[in-house]
């Protein structure tokens, strides 16, 4: 979108109010409409399939957990468990990035897909503080373990992990949320491996304490692997611009279009886990509005730099900006 105006010195709702409204004269989408990159049907079944696949074994993981005294076992259960939840979310956050803008909620809902990363990712960690917390006691006091049960589980868990993982793996690399998914079920592949040759030491050793030393490093795995998507999540829900995204060039680029003398009031966030936005002023001056600029310009954002979203703000430059400042927002 855009729009040309000569007069200076609007508030920040105007501003808002401006991002908002998709439909007044001279602006235009540069994405054909309602393009935004939503979540492709694939992933909703992806989710629903690996959601299912994942319930199940934790039932089963867990009762043999019990049975068999393994805390390893229990961890993975518990981890696995983690990993439903966090599919669920991320199920729900994909469904509803799907639907259409609303009067109350004008962007649509695709930020729940970074609140969906957000919480799947701390729900992974608290629950791997207590598989810490349980592991530290059982070093001082190991139990017997049934290693045959264990072994046969945990190399289940590894297929059924793995298998879900190859559900996530075409979309991975466009989605923050599926990305998430991804990561988790092949970390519990490795984890289950993990599992499965502890077992198959504690039968030939007897050493007992290395049941709880293989939940540690089972939480240490966790831990690093989901550090980058809470990183990556928290820096999304608090709109820095988004990876993959270089602001400067940016900013470079709309410098160099016809006519501009001056670019401020840049603005760049995920409007989702998939969706790039960008607001910007530019100053033209003597310029008239102009469809031409405005389209090929929001063309070029999106072909070489995966904006979607872009609101362009044209002005002639004869009064100062109150937003032009770079310490103003």
């Amino acid at each position: 979108m855009a729009s040309h105006q000569s007069g200076h010195g609007h508030d920040h709702d105007d501003h808002d109010s401006h991002d908002q409204d998709h439909d007044h004269a001279g602006h235009s989408h540069g994405h054909g409409g309602h393009g935004h990159s939503h979540a492709p049907p694939d992933s909703l079944r992806a989710f629903a399939i690996g959601a299912g696949l994942n319930l199940g074994f934790v039932v089963i993981e867990a009762g043999f957990g019990l049975m068999s005294g393994s805390l390893a076992l229990l961890a993975d259960a518990g981890h696995n468990l983690s990993d439903v939840l966090g599919l669920l979310l991320a199920w729900g956050a994909a469904w509803l990035s799907r639907r259409a803008p609303t009067a109350k909620h004008t962007y649509g809902y695709g930020r729940s897909s970074i609140l969906a990363a957000l919480a799947n990712a701390t729900l992974l960690l608290v629950a791997t503080g207590g598989i810490i917390l349980e592991a530290f006691g059982r070093i001082a006091d190991p139990e017997p373990i049934q290693t045959g049960i264990v072994m046969v589980v945990a190399l289940v868990g590894v297929g059924v992990n793995i298998g879900t993982a190859l559900l996530f793996m075409a979309g991975r690399k466009g989605d923050l949320n599926v990305r998430g998914a991804f990561v988790h079920m092949v970390a519990d592949g490795a984890i289950s491996l993990g599992v499965v040759i502890a077992g198959a030491v504690i039968a030939l050793t007897g050493w007992l304490w290395l049941d709880p030393v293989v939940s540690l490093a089972i939480s240490v795995a966790i831990i690093a692997g989901t550090w980058g998507l809470l990183r990556d999540s928290v820096n999304l829900a608090m709109d820095m611009v988004p990876e993959g995204v270089d602001a400067a060039e940016v900013e470079a680029y709309l410098a160099a279009r016809p006519g501009v003398s001056e670019v401020h009031d840049l603005h760049i966030w995920g409007l989702s886990t998939t969706s790039v936005a960008l607001s910007a002023h530019l100053v033209r001056p003597g310029a008239t509005l102009d469809d031409d600029f405005l389209s090929e310009t929001c063309a070029e954002l999106k072909a070489r730099f995966g904006i979607v979203h872009p609101v362009l703000q044209v002005e002639e430059g004869r009064m100062q900006c109150a937003l032009a400042p770079r310490d103003v927002v």
